[in-house]
C-alpha cells in the first residue's frame, strides 16, 4: 500500500530521549513521555525535553487527569505510578490486588467518570494477558480475560460506549462493548494485522482509528469502511523508528505525535482528515474519591 504521508511530511523533534514508549497530553496542552530508565520527561515550548521524575523503572503507557497528574505504567516496577510533573512526587496508584499482582503493565486510559483502564500485557506469547479497571476510590478489579494474547495499546470510543484495544501477538485491533453497568462486552476482532507488532491507538473525530506499530516501522489508519491504510511507513527506521504509541496534539488535536522506541526522538505529522477526539480529562478528586 502506497503511504498517505511522505517521509518528508514527517517532523523529528525533542531529541535526546530514553527510547520512549509511552506519551500523554496535559490539560494545558504540554506534552509528556516516558523512558526505559523510568523517566517522565516533558517536552518545552522549544520542542527540548526536560526530566521531572523518575520511577527507577520503566514507563510505558501514560494518561493525564484533569489536574496535569501523569498516570505511568511500570512494566520494571510492576505498577501503575501517579506521578505529579510540578514536584516530581510519585505514589503508587495500582498494584493490582493481593490475590492478583501485576505481571507487566502496559497502557492506561480513563473514562469520564474517572475510570481507568489498564492493559496488563502478561508474558510475551504467554497468552496471559488481560485488561483492568480501577474503579473511582480506588479498588482495581479484573475487568476481561478475553484479551489474552499481550494486549497492548487502547482508547475508548468518543461516547465511551467502546475500548478498543491492539493485542501485539499475533497482531489484531479488538474492540469491547463497555456495558451499561460498567462490564466487559463480548470481544470482536476488528481487523487482523499479520506480520506486524501493533502497539499503540488513537481515536479521531471521522471513526478512524490510528494504530502505531513496533514492527515494522508503520503507521496505519483504519476506519470501517475505507479499511486499513498505510498513513506513514519508514523502511530505514529514521523518522519512525519502533514507533509505539499515537496521541493527538495542538489546540485543534490535528497534530500526531508518536514516541520512538527505537531512537531519541518524538515525530509529528498532520494529515487533512484527522483530528482527534478529545480525551476524558477526569479530576483528581473523582479518580480518587469517586466526587465530581
Amino acid at each position: 500500500m502506497e503511504p498517505l504521508l511522505r517521509l518528508d511530511q514527517l517532523e523529528m523533534f525533542a531529541h535526546g530521549l530514553d527510547h520512549a514508549e509511552g506519551i500523554a497530553v496535559a490539560p494545558d496542552g504540554t506534552i509528556y513521555v516516558g523512558g526505559e530508565g523510568g523517566q517522565l520527561y516533558r517536552v518545552t515550548h522549544d520542542d527540548g525535553i526536560e526530566e521531572v521524575a523518575n520511577t527507577g523503572g520503566w514507563l510505558l503507557g501514560l494518561a493525564a487527569d484533569g489536574d496535569g497528574a501523569i498516570y505511568g505504567c511500570d512494566a520494571a516496577k510492576r505498577c501503575v505510578w501517579r506521578i505529579d510533573p510540578a514536584s516530581g512526587t510519585v505514589e503508587p496508584f495500582c498494584n493490582g490486588t493481593p490475590e492478583r499482582p501485576l505481571v507487566s503493565p502496559n497502557w492506561g486510559c480513563f473514562d469520564e467518570a474517572g475510570n481507568y483502564y489498564f492493559s496488563d500485557s502478561g508474558e510475551w506469547k504467554g497468552a496471559n494477558g488481560l485488561i483492568w479497571v480501577v474503579r473511582p476510590g480506588g479498588r482495581a478489579e479484573v475487568w476481561t480475560e478475553e484479551s489474552r494474547d499481550f494486549p497492548n495499546g487502547m482508547a475508548l470510543s468518543a461516547d465511551g460506549s467502546t475500548l478498543y484495544v491492539l493485542e501485539s501477538t499475533p497482531g489484531a485491533l479488538v474492540s469491547f462493548p463497555v456495558n451499561g453497568d460498567g462490564t466487559a462486552g463480548l470481544r470482536t476482532v476488528l481487523v487482523d494485522l499479520p506480520g506486524t507488532v501493533p502497539d499503540g491507538v488513537a481515536v479521531a473525530t471521522d471513526g478512524s482509528l490510528v494504530l502505531a506499530c513496533y514492527r515494522p516501522d508503520i503507521i496505519y489508519r483504519w476506519r470501517e469502511d475505507l479499511g486499513l491504510q498505510v498513513l506513514a511507513h519508514d523502511p530505514e527506521g529514521v523518522f519512525i523508528a519502533a514507533p509505539t504509541n499515537v496521541a493527538f496534539s495542538g489546540p485543534d488535536r490535528a497534530t500526531m505525535v508518536v514516541p520512538n522506541i527505537g531512537r531519541w526522538h518524538l515525530t509529528r505529522f498532520r494529515h487533512p482528515d484527522l483530528q482527534g477526539i478529545p480525551l476524558p480529562l477526569p479530576s483528581g478528586a473523582a479518580i480518587v474519591g469517586g466526587g465530581h
